[in-house]
């Protein structure tokens, strides 16, 4: 019996046909062209020269860094292969980057098997990331924090 295991009497399913794999993977790869040419408009239009990008506006007002200060320099610096000044720039957004590009190969490996993706973090997972968050935000705007600053 094709796709039966004789051993365990369950159902194998199918190799998927290579048409539905391709199906599959368009919208992944639609995710994976929008941030590489996101990356790559950074890349050539450099955030460290003035107006080319809006000023963060909690800065402006007040002085302090948001957690997402310094990301655009972070990235330009990513896309440049200058891994240490991304991360001076803004380590959160580093950590993003290589979260985002595991979360990406996963995503794509289990739809290229035909698997089912879930992510589906739980509050401790939630509440984790936002005191990561609120941690970094509060340290780069400490005096001894600044080694955090953009």
């Amino acid at each position: 019996m094709r796709g039966v295991n004789a051993d365990s009497h369950s159902v194998t399913p199918p190799a998927p046909a290579p048409a539905s794999v391709l199906a599959r993977l368009v919208v992944p790869a639609g995710i994976l062209a929008a941030v590489v040419g996101a990356f790559a408009y950074v890349a050539a239009v450099d955030p460290n020269e003035p107006g080319h990008y809006p000023v963060c506006p909690l800065l402006r007002v007040t002085g302090l860094h948001c957690p997402g200060c310094g990301g655009l320099r972070s990235a330009h610096a990513f896309a440049h292969g200058d891994l240490v000044t991304a991360l001076h720039a803004n380590a959160m957004a580093v950590a993003a980057y290589v979260g985002f590009a595991v979360l990406w190969t996963v995503w794509v490996v289990r739809v290229a098997r035909g698997r089912p993706v879930r992510i589906d973090p739980g509050p401790v997972q939630l509440w984790t990331l936002g005191a990561l968050l609120l941690v970094f935000t509060v340290v780069r705007n400490l005096p001894y924090g600044g080694w955090l600053q953009p």
